[in-house]
């Protein structure tokens, strides 16, 4: 297993109730040339929690930062005319607490970041240091 530092929030950039699975965002990735999804989980709308890429693989969602995180999209990330917006539904909200709560228990060293961190990106489209604090992450 490769070591693991970092985890990265993500959106999808796409619109309220546009329902993205992780084969869709495989299309996506594979259109850009990569093998898969660059992100090892993706959060659907419903909350159910989506496997994109091993995690003993490196993933391909942080430029230079692939080599020791984990990815975690949630769909959505964009308001209705475009703007970066937290979208995240109450179920996603849950099922990311759990899935970060088991990440850092696999992987107590980790640190969670939002992309928007390490690029000047507006992604993952909320304060995730903020939000980590209001959850007791």
């Amino acid at each position: 297993m490769r070591p693991i530092r970092k985890i990265i929030l993500h959106c999808s950039a796409t619109f309220p109730g546009q329902d993205v699975r992780v084969a869709d965002i495989t299309r996506w990735h594979q259109s850009k040339g990569w093998k898969t999804c660059g992100y090892h989980y993706v959060i659907d709308l419903d909350g159910t929690i989506e496997t994109g890429r091993p995690i003993e693989e490196e993933g391909a969602h942080c430029s230079g930062q692939n080599a020791d995180s984990i990815g975690v999209c949630y769909v959505g990330g964009l308001s209705l005319t475009g703007s970066p917006m937290d979208t995240r539904t109450d179920a996603q909200r849950a099922s990311m607490v759990t899935l970060l709560n088991e990440l850092k228990q696999r992987f107590p060293e980790a640190s969670i970041y939002g992309h928007n961190e390490f690029s000047k990106k507006a992604c993952p489209c909320f304060n995730v240091q903020a939000w980590r604090k209001e959850v007791s992450l």
